[in-house]
């Protein structure tokens, strides 16, 4: 399957702000970001003042890079938003929300959505007690998600056992951290999605 295969830092630079790819590296001293707050390539500095396309433009790259979407299915989410009734942005990130490698990560069972794709894709996560290997599986109202039992001694679970205390989980997700299971109380709701981004704009872009 297609990914993006290139500097996940360089994507931060790109958008001007942190999109949390890299777990703790994002929240240290050491993310680019902090020492080069400017795009990367050789005119990063001094590129103009973006039209308000390249901003529509910028917020859809900034949003399907946080949860690491290649063009051709964001834009099949995004349709499938526009078909749901609603507001269709706020249909968009409930969407990307509610796929698998994303609850994994918002339960904090790993350190980012690239981790939880990895995860999710070496067959360490259960659905409904059955094994599902899809990062982009959609969980629904009342799924019951799990680590297979024979995995739960591996390191990142360790860890987020040991750090479950230090964290804040979704109101939309049960979590519990010692039985590394999580319940899916609800899809999520604009206001339960902490995600920074105008989808407003998105709607604008692709509405054109």
């Amino acid at each position: 399957m297609a990914r993006y295969t290139g500097a996940d830092c360089k994507l931060c630079r790109r958008e001007k702000v942190k999109l949390f790819l890299k777990g703790k590296k994002c929240e240290s001293a050491k993310c680019p970001i902090e020492i080069r707050p400017y795009p990367p390539g050789e005119h990063g500095r001094g590129r103009p003042k973006e039209s308000e396309y390249q901003l529509q433009l910028r917020e859809k790259q900034k949003t399907r890079r946080i949860y690491g979407v290649l063009e051709k299915q964001f834009r099949n989410y995004y349709e499938e938003a526009n078909r749901k009734s609603g507001k269709t942005g706020e249909n968009l990130l409930q969407i990307l929300e509610s796929r698998l490698d994303n609850v994994v990560y918002r339960a904090g069972f790993a350190e980012s959505r690239d981790a939880a794709r990895q995860q999710v894709r070496h067959g360490h996560i259960l659905v409904n007690g059955k094994k599902v290997d899809i990062p982009s599986y959609r969980v629904r109202e009342h799924d019951i998600v799990e680590v297979r039992e024979k995995a739960r001694n591996l390191m990142p679970y360790e860890v987020a056992r040991a750090t479950a205390g230090d964290k804040t989980y979704p109101a939309w997700l049960g979590v519990s951290a010692e039985a590394m299971r999580i319940l899916v109380h609800q899809l999520p709701v604009r206001q339960q999605i902490d995600t920074q981004v105008q989808e407003q704009l998105i709607v604008e872009l692709y509405s054109k």
